[in-house]
């Protein structure tokens, strides 16, 4: 039986209790500016497997990710149909050439934001309008999404799906031009985590048009979550308010929890 909307989410928002815990015991694996470096996993792709996952890519919209897609991917890339069986991740392996390739478009994307822009925007615009450009990267795929999660949701991805989400808050708020270097870099990261993991699953929920109301949802999160961190005492209190509201909205409208 696939997870329900509240093991997902719950799943994907343990990120936030791993950010917390570095904070309180000083096992930061990455330091303040890490993203200035970069990231190894980014290039764990093959050449060869750069070209099946590309292909097999435009398959996605019709079979999921799945191995069919990945089959299929191999034969237009000019490759066996067993290539497939070199992913040893399986289909984990196309959801996550989907997460990478989404998250390293964003800095092209903040450039055609921001083009016209005569002065930075405020970061927390910045965050919003980055965090809604990410979301739209699923729209070709969203009907296919809700299974992609529950992949993602397994013990032997979650880890790595995680890791993913971390990556992706962190080049958000960067390219939104957060230089705060105190222990809201961890705070705000991790909100961010959670935030983007409930809109991501209330979008695939969504009938509204341009997903409107994935868009109201996600300004919302963020406006409360914003107060919330002024209000609360510890990096626990704002994660719980977070994942709460976020809840009760995704309750509201009729997503089984």
């Amino acid at each position: 039986m696939p997870p329900s909307a509240t093991h997902v989410m719950s799943l994907r928002s343990a990120l936030s209790l791993r950010l917390a815990q570095s904070v309180a015991f000083g096992h930061r694996t990455r330091c303040f500016h890490s993203y200035q470096h970069a990231n190894p996993d980014d290039n764990a792709f093959s050449p060869v497997e750069d070209a099946i996952l590309a292909a097999s890519y435009s398959h996605v919209p019709e079979h999921g990710f799945s191995q069919r897609a990945l089959r299929l991917g191999a034969r237009d890339a000019g490759y066996l149909d067993v290539s497939p069986a070199a992913f040893s991740d399986g289909s984990f392996s196309l959801i996550r050439y989907h997460l990478v390739t989404q998250r390293k478009a964003l800095s092209t994307r903040s450039r055609t934001l921001f083009a016209h822009d005569q002065q930075p925007p405020p970061v927390a615009t910045a965050v919003s309008e980055l965090t809604w450009a990410r979301l739209m990267g699923n729209e070709a795929v969203i009907h296919q999404w809700q299974e992609a999660l529950a992949i993602m949701a397994q013990p032997a991805w979650l880890s790595a799906s995680l890791k993913e989400l971390s990556l992706l808050s962190d080049e958000i708020w960067f390219l939104a031009g957060d230089e705060a270097v105190d222990s809201s870099w961890y705070s705000k990261r991790a909100s961010l985590s959670v935030i983007y993991s409930t809109a991501e699953l209330f979008m695939t929920n969504d009938k509204s048009p341009g997903f409107s109301d994935t868009r109201e949802f996600l300004e919302r999160r963020l406006g409360e979550a914003g107060a919330a961190g002024k209000a609360v005492a510890s990096l626990g209190q704002w994660m719980g308010f977070t994942m709460n509201a976020g809840i009760n909205v995704l309750r509201s409208k009729g997503i089984r929890l």
